[in-house]
């Protein structure tokens, strides 16, 4: 007997093939039959009529940061919501896993290094998981069984460092001996199920304390013995990031992503590809490593958004414009004094220039000041401004952009929510998007879902390109983006048996309505452990989302179940060799 059935769906199944009208039938979590409309015999527990509906597999997010978040939302929201099954996790070098048993304190680092270089609230941190774990399968055990997705784990090199070397982790090098201490405690990792190494070398990645984080400190002989630790173990690979990931590569950088790819013989996927038509250079610059990496014997996959991600910015806390160089500064001063250096004719004059300078790099974009929407306000002085352009606003009085805006902020003692609109947003950006995505070294995702909570919301990305792709711009077709959110990063990662519709793989699916599908506004809601914000976006058109073959989602609604698996390297992932 069928769990469930589905009847008379338009199937698109992840290959890139034709859609086709079937019903399918879901059993013991598994697709059981895909067959003709009204050709299955056999009983269903449940069914549902899904004429003009679309059935896809569960879509695969490449980039996630749900590390913590899974602990007090099981249900990896709004992902979920917005069709995805399965998140690859443990990103950027930064994991909850190992800790020393040893050293309570690393817990407590963690959790503010986390908070500072990822945006992750630390009261939620602090309160919404156990941290009852020492090993890093003891952090895997510890979601087993409660997860509504399905969630792999890289490890974390900044985690690794830490255990071994204790502070002398940020600023030191590993002697031979705490060298070998890492590799054994990583391959420890991965014979736990970790799906391999993530590593950071990105000059915007600093901890707590404000310092470089754990792994920036790494030279590439600790790199290259942890890319080899990771050929020795099925169904692993490697994300790293470098401080050309946000720009563009230099030599040594793409040396070294090529022999980290090389010396692992796994693929290397990387964040994040920022397409611009008015910077040319870049893209033929950012796929220097993947025509390398083929010549050496590696692979280097660029992770690029197929849409433009809002970002919620602010003078009063940290976001990405603290990371423009030589804004960091002025921006971490109490804010009395920050404002007070603001205001400042020529600090402001020189904050323009770097920001508008090649050193700034992709951080350049957010240097158009006076196409800023002003979002929420909080003074009598700026009622009225809200949902207003400030180039307009500054026409008004007379101003130069910047400074009418920092005078806005200021009346708000720079509570004061900023939208940038983006300057990428035109007819050839969005051409060369549709050209580079069809590279086969180039994978759409780069989410940070889990991430940056009350900055950004990456995660609804798949149904903000769906709805663009049938009723939008539609650079793609319904069956090639279907196959690029859900096929293409399951064979990245060798997914067991998921990214398909196909008889006998789990039964990962989503349902969603062509007419209708599409992400709403992000706004900000307070439902994270201590009342902590983050930005939330409702699905509009995903009718039920369903994971290993149990209803996880219907109509924008969790149903609370949780089926979803931890997935482990070798039990749910093949190796996907380079050689």
């Amino acid at each position: 007997m069928l769990d469930h059935l589905i009847k008379g769906a338009t199937v698109v199944d992840g290959t890139g093939a034709p859609s086709y009208t079937a019903d399918v039938g879901i059993r013991d979590g598994r697709i059981a039959v895909v067959a003709p409309p009204g050709t299955v015999t056999e009983e269903a527990g449940t069914s549902e009529d899904a004429t003009g509906l679309v059935l896809a597999p569960g879509f695969v997010d490449p980039h996630t940061h749900y590390d913590a978040q899974l602990f007090w939302d099981p249900y990896a929201t709004p992902s979920l919501n917005h069709g995805v099954t399965t998140v690859a996790g443990g990103n950027c070098g930064f994991t909850l896993a190992p800790l020393h048993p040893g050293r309570p304190a690393d817990a407590d680092y963690t959790r503010r290094m986390m908070s500072k270089v990822e945006g992750m609230s630390l009261v939620a941190l602090e309160e919404g998981a156990p941290w009852s774990w020492s090993s890093f399968g003891e952090y895997l055990d510890a979601l087993e069984g409660r997860i509504a997705v399905n969630a792999g784990f890289m490890v974390g090199h900044c985690a690794l460092r830490r255990y071994v070397m204790g502070e002398d982790a940020v600023g030191g090098q590993p002697t031979p001996a705490q060298l070998d201490e890492m590799l054994a405690l990583f391959h420890e990792a991965m014979e736990a199920g970790a799906w391999g190494l993530s590593t950071t070398q990105s000059a915007t990645h600093s901890d707590g304390d404000g310092k470089p984080v754990a792994s920036r400190h790494a030279g590439p002989a600790e790199l290259l013995a942890l890319s080899r630790a990771v050929a020795a173990h099925e169904g692993t690979q490697i994300e790293a990031i470098v401080a050309g990931c946000l720009d563009q590569f230099s030599d040594a950088e793409i040396e070294l992503l090529v022999a980290m790819s090389a010396e692992a013989g796994r693929p290397l996927n990387w964040n994040v590809l920022t397409i611009d038509a008015a910077v040319p250079e870049r893209v033929p610059r950012q796929l220097i490593p993947s025509e390398r990496a083929r010549e050496a014997g590696g692979r280097i996959v660029a992770l690029t958004m197929p849409i433009l991600t809002p970002m919620n910015m602010s003078l009063g806390t940290f976001c990405a414009l603290n990371l423009i160089p030589g804004w960091g500064g002025i921006l971490g001063l109490p804010v009395p004094e920050r404002i007070a250096k603001l205001r400042d004719p020529d600090v402001r004059a020189e904050m323009l220039r770097r920001a508008g300078s090649k050193e700034a790099g992709v951080f350049r974009r957010l240097a158009h000041f006076g196409r800023y929407v002003i979002g929420d306000t909080y003074s009598a002085a700026n009622e009225g401004l809200t949902g207003r352009v400030v180039q307009d606003i500054a026409a008004e009085r007379g101003q130069e952009p910047f400074a009418c805006l920092i005078e806005i902020c200021a009346n708000d003692q720079l509570r004061t929510v900023l939208w940038p609109m983006p300057t990428d947003n035109d007819p050839a950006s969005w051409a060369l998007r549709a050209e580079t995505w069809q590279h086969e070294d180039v994978l759409l995702g780069g989410s940070d879902a889990g991430a940056h909570l009350d900055r950004m919301c990456g995660a609804p990305y798949t149904t903000r390109f769906l709805g663009d792709c049938l009723r939008g711009r539609k650079l793609m077709g319904l069956e090639q983006a279907v196959k690029m959110l859900t096929d293409d990063p399951a064979q990245l990662f060798g997914l067991r048996e998921r990214g398909r519709i196909e008889e006998g793989w789990h039964a990962d699916l989503v349902l969603f309505d062509p007419e209708r599908i599409d992400a709403g506004k992000a706004t900000l809601v307070h439902d994270l452990p201590g009342d902590s914000p983050r930005l939330d976006s409702r699905a509009i058109g995903i009718n039920a989302v369903w994971v290993n073959g149990v209803e996880t989602m219907r109509e924008d609604v969790v149903t609370g179940a949780v089926p979803g698996t931890v997935l482990r390297s070798g039990r749910d992932t093949r190796t996907v060799s380079t050689k």
